[in-house]
């Protein structure tokens, strides 16, 4: 049995005010990388905009190809953030050791330091690393899991 024309579904139409959104989506996006990338440069500063306009345009991005993008850099200044506290506690913990308990500072704040000192390169690696895939999977248009470590 054949079928007539007036059988077949309407074909779908895009509406381009959908596609102006989406690019401006997409814009956006890349924008908010760009501003993480340069965090180290600003002091945090940008990164901290970064989030605000991230969570601001949580609910925009939703159902969108880059809801994933938005949720991944959340959770990537996030686990930054604790990366960098207790990093720099560690090391503070060093130099508290090192000041008012002297008889104590034999091998404390080299180990204090050992770990802060390390833990803080590698987050800065790995902020890095997560920014770049990021950026990356958008330019190529993937998704990614948010909720993924690497």
């Amino acid at each position: 049995m054949t079928e007539t024309p007036s059988q077949l579904p309407p074909p779908a139409y895009r509406n381009p005010s959908d596609d102006e959104r989406l690019n401006g989506l997409r814009t956006l996006t890349h924008i908010l990388y760009a501003l993480y990338a340069v965090h180290w440069l600003t002091g945090g500063i940008t990164s901290l905009v970064a989030l605000i306009i991230d969570y601001v345009k949580r609910d925009d991005v939703a159902g969108t190809p880059y809801a994933d993008h938005v949720e991944w850099q959340i959770r990537t200044f996030w686990r930054t953030l604790i990366g960098y506290v207790v990093g720099i506690a560690l090391m503070y913990a060093a130099g508290l050791t090192f000041t008012f308990a002297p008889a104590l500072s034999i091998g404390y704040p080299i180990v204090f330091a050992g770990v802060g000192f390390p833990l803080l390169g590698a987050t800065c690696v790995w902020a890095l690393y997560r920014i770049i895939k990021g950026w990356l999977f958008l330019n190529d248009n993937k998704t990614l899991d948010p909720q993924a470590w690497f």
